[in-house]
């Protein structure tokens, strides 16, 4: 079991940068591998970034790679999403997940068996 809880959302311009931390519950955090996701308003969830269990990889969607980075500091048990250049369809409820299996598609939720709250982000021009 994991518990995982989200911060660092708030409001920033455009083309600001905010840095999200999920901090997890538990001694085995470095087994379990971690990703992040969005809600915008009126939309599906959807992916962001996940990072593999040792750290060594890392998968981004499309419309963040370049901007956002992903990384983990196991000794405190939590893992972070760097957002730079930031836009208005950054906007977003963020969610951290992590599952202590293997993960073979980083990319799909269903892979994830632990979830946090949610941490709003919101990009005003």
């Amino acid at each position: 079991q994991v518990q995982l809880v989200e911060s660092g959302g708030g409001l920033v311009q455009a083309g600001g940068s905010l840095r999200l931390s999920c901090a997890a519950s538990g001694r085995t955090f470095s087994m379990f591998a971690v990703a992040w996701f969005r809600q915008a308003p009126g939309k599906e969830r959807e992916f962001v970034a996940a990072i593999r269990r040792s750290g060594d990889s890392t998968y981004y969607s499309d419309s963040v790679k370049g901007r956002f980075t992903i990384s983990r500091d196991n000794a405190k048990n939590t893992a972070y999403l760097q957002m730079n250049k930031m836009n208005l369809e950054d906007t977003a409820l963020y969610y951290c997940a992590a599952d202590r299996g293997s993960v073979y598609t980083p990319s799909l939720q269903t892979e994830y068996d632990y979830w946090g709250q949610g941490t709003q982000v919101t990009v005003s021009s």
